[in-house]
């Protein structure tokens, strides 16, 4: 059982963190970045590229709420865990030695979830491409996947091949 009293986000103590986790029990709609609860996880729990304890402890339990039914999954389910491995990857952040087992296996839990299922919406698959690189431990394809819009893909092949 987590102790969300003794971890931290962006703002403080995370004793709002696991009610922010069980209304993604419900799946909720994700039209816009302002929608709750990820608006809210986002902001406490991946802060301008900073993670925190509390960031750590969440990826298992939105891991753990999505292999209930990972067909309705939204964008949020696979890119805001993935984005927060890669901001562990890179900035060396050491998970806590009892999240540590919870924390990896989740990340590789992600990876299967995303590879195992067909998402039709391109804002699912792109996030689950993310999941799949970063459980592969290819933090920086993740990254890529997570950072270019697939509006950009062509500007960023055409500087790429043309430099």
């Amino acid at each position: 059982m987590t102790s969300w009293g003794n971890l931290k986000h962006a703002y403080g103590i995370a004793e709002d963190i696991p009610g922010l986790l069980e209304q993604l029990e419900f799946f909720p709609e994700e039209s816009s970045f302002e929608k709750e609860p990820w608006f809210t996880l986002w902001s406490n729990l991946y802060h301008q590229g900073d993670i925190f304890t509390a960031s750590i402890a969440a990826v298992p339990e939105i891991v753990s709420i999505l292999s209930g039914n990972p067909a309705k999954a939204t964008a949020s389910f696979f890119s805001l865990p993935a984005a927060i491995e890669v901001a562990r990857f890179k900035s060396g952040v050491v998970v806590p030695e009892e999240l540590k087992s919870s924390y990896h296996e989740a990340i590789k839990q992600l990876g299967s979830l995303a590879a195992l299922n067909k998402y039709t919406d391109s804002g699912v698959s792109r996030a689950a491409l993310a999941a799949i690189a970063a459980s592969s431990e290819l933090h920086s394809y993740a990254e890529l996947i997570l950072e270019v819009g697939i509006e950009e893909v062509s500007e960023v092949l055409n500087w790429y091949w043309d430099r």
